[in-house]
Formats: structure tokens, sequence, C-alpha cells
């Protein structure tokens, strides 16, 4: 097998392909990497080009891919790079393609969402058990005060400072 290197020695060639043949034969030659193919058509704008919607599904899914492999890889999760590329799909196989991409996206930023929401519920939830415990400890104190004021009312101030903490009060 050759390369393309300026070096490596080159024939030009023109290949008339059937429609429905078309994408097989340049699939074949694509994945051999041995093929340079030339614009015949430069002046043709690229949205007036036969294949433009393909092109544009193409797109589309090499976005869903990099997207899925983004959260993939900020996941810490391993993927297995096998080092070759695949053969392209069949025609028919691209809708399947299309439609679990679609998919795996679609369920992929759901969860990211719900991700959000849990954390967003779990540091709401944190603050109001703070305002809980900070209010349960206001009123703990209130209590005391309210008993501490409760007892010099009934025992005098003598009475007060004899039951200093950690004297037991004994009424008689």
């Amino acid at each position: 097998m050759g390369s393309l290197f300026r070096s490596e020695e080159m024939a030009l060639c023109q290949l008339f392909l059937q429609s429905e043949a078309a994408y097989a034969c340049v699939s074949e030659l694509g994945e051999l990497g041995l093929v340079q193919f030339r614009d015949l058509n430069p002046d043709v704008n690229a949205f007036q080009r036969k294949f433009v919607n393909e092109v544009r599904r193409c797109d589309e899914m090499e976005r869903k891919l990099r997207y899925l492999e983004k959260e993939i890889k900020k996941d810490g999760i391993p993927m297995l790079d096998t080092g070759e590329s695949p053969e392209a799909p069949q025609p028919r196989e691209m809708i399947d393609l299309e439609a679990t991409f679609e998919k795996l996206e679609n369920e992929l930023r759901e969860v990211n969402q719900n991700a959000e929401a849990l954390k967003r519920n779990f540091l709401e939830l944190t603050e109001l058990k703070h305002i809980l415990r900070k209010t349960q400890v206001f009123f703990d104190e209130m209590a005391d005060n309210q008993n501490e004021d409760e007892q010099a009312q009934l025992l005098g101030e003598e009475g007060v400072r004899a039951n200093q903490p950690g004297q037991n009060l004994k009424l008689g």
C-alpha cells in the first residue's frame, strides 16, 4: 500500500459511478485511505450540492458523539480505543445510528438536568437544616433563661445563688 506523500507516484483518474453504487464505492475507497478526491465543481455553492443533507446529518451525528464523549471523559469513565476506524455504515444503518445518538443525547441531557436539580434541592435542604438547628439552640436558650427567671421569682435572689450549676435544688 502506498501513501499520499508528495514524492509518491500518483495518477489522476476520473470515475463515473451510478448514483445507487456511489456511496458504497466512495466509502470503500475512503476506507483504503489511498485516494484523494478533487472537486470538479468548485463554483457550486455548498448548499446546492446533491448530498448536502446527508453531510448535515453526519455533522449533526458527529456533534452528538463529541458531546457524549465529553460527558464520558468528564465523569472519568474509561473508553475502549481500538485505534482503528470503523467501516462506513450503510445508508439504512445511518437512520438507526441517528435515532440512537438522538436518544442517548436526550437521556444524558435529562440526567444532567436531574443531577443539577438534586444538587439544588440538597443545598436548600442543608440550609434549612442549619436554620432549624440554630433556631432550636435559640429556643433552648430562651427556655433555660425563662426557667431561671421563674426560679428567681419563686425562690428569690438567694435561692438562685444557692442553686449554682452542678447543685441540686431541694424544695421542701
